[in-house]
């Protein structure tokens, strides 16, 4: 039996967390798949100025998929009802946001807060957003630091892998996160066969199993520059042995998304079972306070 995962202030039956996405955009998806065992789940991303209009794709790869996805389009009044359900219901569920200025990321994270929202997700890196998103560890600080301000209860902020991670986790943990998720999706783009243009018009997000070792190898050079804060590692989870890769080089937690677009309960229920029988063998390390987190990230 896999022991419990400690994550954002949360004791987790198991360290398989479902990640942000159109899956996780309804209150009953979210029940659902703690119901099949996931040991938390992220909401798809709250923003305070929904998409209108978004023709929102997909494009199976053999590799994984290309999405156009952004935020979701539901009020931050519905998703506020919502957290307070999922919070009077005692559910580990961890708030994904996002906004289009540092205050407002701020304010929507104490509304979530309010709600009883137990653990937030700051979906800051998404490259879908119109023009793409070129990030710097100056934007993620200035992010992360305004929800910090207000935020009492623990948030992860949520990074691309790729040129310039290390000073943008840096960046968030000086500013005052309490843990990194690596990775969201990279940008990718594939060619229509009849056509020749690129599918959805453009370059877009990338997930699935072809990024796993490039998440790995992130993880792996972050621990190694001497990187303290918890982990969650995100990328082409699609077995409990997956899981625990990602647990042997350091990160604490899994998230898993991509994989449950083709049978979504019973391929999460599979993955838990699977990281349960295999038994918890990550060496991730244990979360760092506000009192010692100074000293730990300077590098």
């Amino acid at each position: 039996m896999a022991a419990s995962t400690h994550l954002l202030g949360m004791d987790l039956a198991n360290p398989v967390v479902v990640g942000s996405g159109l899956l996780t955009d309804q209150e009953r998806n979210i029940r659902r798949l703690l119901d099949a065992g996931a040991g938390a789940v992220v909401t798809k991303t709250i923003h305070p100025n929904p998409p209108i209009g978004l023709d929102e794709r997909l494009v199976r790869l053999p590799t994984g998929m290309i999405n156009s996805t952004t935020y979701s389009k539901r009020s931050v009044e519905h998703w506020l009802r919502i957290l307070r359900d999922l919070a009077r219901d005692g559910l580990p569920v961890i708030a994904s946001l996002h906004a289009d200025a540092p205050d407002e990321l701020a304010e929507l994270a104490a509304r979530a807060q309010a709600a009883g929202c137990r653990a937030l997700e700051l979906g800051i890196s998404c490259l879908n957003e119109e023009d793409g998103l070129d990030d710097t560890p100056e934007r993620v600080h200035a992010y992360t630091a305004a929800t910090r301000a207000t935020a009492r209860v623990p948030f992860s902020v949520k990074l691309a892998s790729g040129e310039g991670l290390h000073a943008r986790a840096f960046a968030a943990a000086r500013a005052g996160a309490d843990a990194v998720t690596i990775s969201d999706t990279l940008p990718a783009a594939a060619v229509h066969p009849e056509t020749g243009d690129l599918q959805l018009g453009g370059v877009f997000g990338y997930s699935g199993p072809g990024i796993k070792p490039l998440v790995l190898a992130s993880l792996w050079k972050l621990r190694r520059a001497g990187f303290t804060l918890p982990v969650l590692a995100s990328g082409g989870v699609q077995s409990g042995r997956d899981v625990h890769d990602y647990l042997e080089v350091g990160a604490v937690a899994a998230q898993v998304y991509t994989a449950l677009h083709t049978d979504m309960y019973p391929t999460l229920a599979r993955i838990v079972a699977e990281t349960t029988a295999a038994g918890n063998t990550g060496r991730g390390l244990a979360p760092v306070t506000a009192a010692d987190r100074s000293e730990r990230v300077q590098s």
